[in-house]
């Protein structure tokens, strides 16, 4: 047995849907709930993710992700840490550092019994900092809606649109619906449709690599400042 398939539980089709509903109820109203917010994607999305892992197979970078499992944990990326700032993975470990989070708190997969897909899931989650990273986007609330934007256009997940719809629907104020749709709606949409398959690629043979060149390489366009220069 697998570290991923240790903690998996099989879950009957009714329980599979009393978890989405009530995990998407709960990851709408609570965003920072990571436990809500994966539960959700792992009974919503499966199909989804098994596209992801077809494409993935028919890429270079993609096979040798899914043959070798690399795992973004820091025990495995301690080397960042000394890389110059300009750098893919000297900036990862600025966004980490400054937000005191750390590469092993994500919420490990529970209720994908396919060990290949769990593993899709996995790295979909601890990709998700860096992303964070190469788009420019903080995690406040707007930056979270404009993430779950481009994880929506990028691998079409039913959580990602719900959280966008509900982040619009019930937290975001007048102020910052019209902020978003107005600013980061259009761009996040564009950035998603246009950039490479970012699932299927291979970041840590990049870290090393300048940041502003990787974004290049891989079509990212870093989030616009929103008007007037307040940044979020």
């Amino acid at each position: 047995m697998t570290m991923l398939e240790a903690a998996r539980t099989r879950l009957s089709g009714w329980q599979r849907a009393a978890i989405a509903v009530g995990s998407a109820v709960g990851s709408i109203h609570n965003p920072g709930r990571a436990d809500l917010i994966a539960a959700m994607a792992e009974t919503t999305s499966k199909s989804a993710f098994k596209r992801v892992l077809e494409r993935m197979k028919t890429t270079p970078e993609g096979r040798a992700i899914l043959l070798e499992r690399p795992r973004i944990v820091s025990s495995n990326i301690e080397h960042i840490w000394d890389l110059p700032p300009h750098t893919f993975g000297g900036a990862y470990a600025s966004f980490m550092r400054s937000r005191n989070f750390s590469p092993d708190d994500r919420t490990p997969v529970r209720f994908l019994p396919d060990d290949e897909l769990s593993y899709v899931v996995t790295r979909s989650r601890e990709a998700h900092d860096l992303w964070h990273t190469l788009f420019g986007l903080n995690t406040n609330l707007i930056g979270e809606t404009s993430l779950k934007l481009i994880e929506f256009m990028q691998m079409q997940l039913p959580m990602a649109f719900i959280m966008v719809g509900g982040s619009l629907t019930l937290l975001l104020n007048e102020k910052q619906s019209k902020l978003f749709y107005g600013h980061y709606f259009p761009w996040a949409f564009q950035a998603g449709l246009q950039s490479t398959d970012l699932m299927s690629v291979y970041y840590e043979k990049h870290f090393h690599e300048d940041i502003d060149d990787v974004r290049r390489k891989w079509g990212i366009v870093p989030a616009p400042l929103p008007p007037k220069s307040n940044q979020l």
